[in-house]
């Protein structure tokens, strides 16, 4: 078959599309919570920094769904289909995985020093 890369790339953004998109929802509403209880009298300032937030979420993966796509060899094979969309889309989560860790860091240990 020969179009293997038009199937993975339909695949990886559909599947890419939800991922991200579920994740940053799942992330915004519990980082409200999150950030509000790290600055407790500042809600304006919890809601912008969590809106920051979830706008760069939105662009780093989105740019990094774009440029793995133009990045990709061609695909051959149903089994090479398979790997090349398992790999990439380990790589985004593990990604995701990082990001949201470090901010979770960032967040916990810097907040306070910024508003004070």
């Amino acid at each position: 078959m020969t179009y293997y890369n038009t199937i993975a790339y339909l695949l990886f953004l559909g599947l890419m599309s939800l991922v991200i998109v579920k994740i940053g929802r799942i992330c915004y509403d519990n980082g409200n919570i999150f950030v509000a209880t790290l600055i407790p009298d500042h809600t304006a300032l919890c809601q912008q920094i969590n809106k920051a937030l979830l706008t760069g979420y939105y662009l780093v993966n989105i740019g990094y769904c774009a440029i793995t796509i133009t990045n990709w060899q061609t695909i051959t094979s149903l089994p090479m289909l398979i790997e090349v969309i398992a790999i990439k889309s380990a790589i985004i989560l593990f990604l995701l995985a990082a990001l949201h860790y470090t901010n979770l860091f960032l967040l916990k240990n810097y907040v306070q020093k910024l508003i004070q």
